[in-house]
C-alpha cells in the first residue's frame, strides 16, 4: 500500500510540475502590474491558461531577459527595450499595446498647478523625485520633461536634472510595504515633495493616499510613453495567444480601465 501510495505521490508531483513549467512567463513593467494582473486572470478564465508575472523596471527586465532568463512575452515601459531583443534575435515584432503620459504627483497642502508647476520643481527646498533614467522608462521620460523646461528656460533642465532625486526604478530602490503605490509611499515618508511618474501610477496612489494631488503637466511639457509587446522566440504557442490577448477588445479594456490610452489610435 506505501508503494502503491508513494507512486501516485510521484505522478501528482510531476504533473504539478509540468503544469507549472507549462506556465506563461510575462515579464513586465511595473506600472502594468494591476493590469496585467487582471488581464492575465482574464485570459485564464478564457484559455485555462495561467500567467506568472514579474514586475519591475524595464530597463532591468530586458538585461534578464538578453542575458537568458526564462520569459515568453515582454511588455516594457517604451518601445526601445523590447526593440533591442528583438534586434538581438531574441524576440519577435515589436507592437505599441498601450500609452501612457507624466503627470506630476504632488504632498498634501503644497500649493501647485500647471501654471507655477516649473517653479515650484526648481525651488531649492522642494524635494523632486524621479524613477531612474537608463533603468526605467519613467526616469527617462522624466529627464525628457527636463529637457523641454530647459527650451523654455535655459539653465534649468541641468538644475532640474542635478536636483531630481533617483527613487524608484534601480536594483537598489527602496521597496514599498507590499500593496502600496511606491510613488504615493514615498511622498508619504516625505522622501519626496513633487514626484513626476505615469498618470496612470499617481491615480493609483491618490486611491491609497486621497490627499496627495495629480497636476496635469502643461502641454509644452507633455511627454508620452508608448509601451512595447513583444514575444520572445521559441516559447510555447501560449505566449502568442496571451500577447494576442493584450491586444483584443477584452484585454485593452481592462488596460484603459486602468487610465491607459489604447495602443492603437484607432479599435
Amino acid at each position: 500500500m506505501r508503494s502503491a501510495f508513494a507512486c501516485v505521490l510521484v505522478a501528482l508531483l510531476t504533473m504539478s510540475t509540468v503544469a507549472r513549467a507549462d506556465d506563461i512567463q510575462l515579464y513586465a513593467a511595473g506600472s502594468l502590474r494591476a493590469a496585467m494582473t487582471d488581464i492575465a486572470k482574464a485570459f485564464a478564465t478564457k484559455t485555462g491558461l495561467q500567467v506568472q508575472g514579474k514586475f519591475g523596471p524595464s530597463g532591468l527586465l530586458e538585461k534578464e531577459i538578453a542575458d537568458g532568463a526564462k520569459a515568453d512575452v515582454f511588455a516594457s515601459a517604451n518601445m526601445e527595450y523590447p526593440r533591442m531583443l528583438n534586434e538581438a534575435g531574441k524576440s519577435g515584432p515589436v507592437v505599441r499595446f498601450a500609452r501612457n503620459k507624466l503627470c506630476a504627483l504632488v504632498k498634501p497642502g503644497l500649493k501647485v498647478d500647471s501654471n507655477n508647476l516649473i517653479d515650484v520643481m526648481l525651488d531649492p527646498t522642494i524635494k523632486l523625485g524621479t524613477s531612474t533614467p537608463n533603468s526605467d522608462p519613467s526616469g527617462d521620460y522624466a529627464f525628457e520633461v527636463f529637457r523641454k523646461i530647459d527650451g523654455i528656460r535655459p539653465g534649468a533642465g541641468a538644475i532640474l536634472e542635478k536636483k531630481a532625486l533617483k527613487l524608484t526604478g534601480s536594483a537598489t530602490s527602496a521597496v514599498p510595504p507590499p500593496g502600496r503605490s511606491v510613488y504615493g509611499w514615498h511622498i508619504a515618508e516625505g522622501r519626496a515633495d513633487i514626484f513626476l511618474a505615469y498618470c496612470t501610477a499617481a491615480g493609483e496612489a491618490k486611491k491609497q493616499y486621497p490627499d496627495q494631488q495629480i497636476v496635469q503637466l502643461p502641454q509644452s511639457l507633455a511627454v508620452g510613453a508608448d509601451y512595447g509587446l513583444t514575444v520572445i522566440k521559441g516559447v510555447p504557442s501560449g505566449a502568442d495567444r496571451f500577447a494576442q490577448f493584450i491586444l483584443s477588445f477584452a484585454g485593452q479594456d481592462i488596460l484603459i480601465g486602468y487610465g491607459f490610452a489604447p495602443g492603437q489610435t484607432e479599435r
